[in-house]
């Protein structure tokens, strides 16, 4: 997954209008480049997927597809695109944390365990 920075020095009405858009203009490129490279493998299984599925997919070695589309269609798909990547990366990040939290819940319950035992026996 590529972040093209370009995009963010277009001058456009919408990038002036939006806060989100004027923060990233004024990030590094490191920076930019960085966030998109910490995309999981799987975030882009599910994107590729979706967009497959958004376009239509046909085998590539046996049709010469072309598609064809307007601007306004174009920036839906990528919106569309985008949202998919950033609700996914929500949902990891929580994953992660419930996988943390329950995991330290395990813990702290078998160094109960434990210290109870080991109580029992003094």
């Amino acid at each position: 997954m590529v972040f093209n920075p370009d995009y963010l020095n277009s001058g456009t009405e919408d990038a002036q209008a939006n806060p989100l858009l004027t923060y990233l203009q004024h990030q590094p490129p490191e920076v930019l480049a960085r966030v998109a490279k910490a995309v999981s493998p799987e975030i882009k299984q599910i994107i590729s997927h979706n967009v497959q599925g958004l376009v239509g997919m046909l085998p590539g070695e046996h049709f010469n597809v072309q598609i064809t589309t307007d601007r306004e269609n174009l920036a839906g798909l990528l919106a569309s695109a985008m949202m998919t990547g950033y609700f996914l990366r929500q949902m990891e990040q929580r994953m992660q944390l419930e996988e943390s939290l329950l995991g330290s819940q395990s813990l702290s319950r078998d160094s109960g365990i434990s210290e109870r035992s080991g109580d029992s026996e003094a």
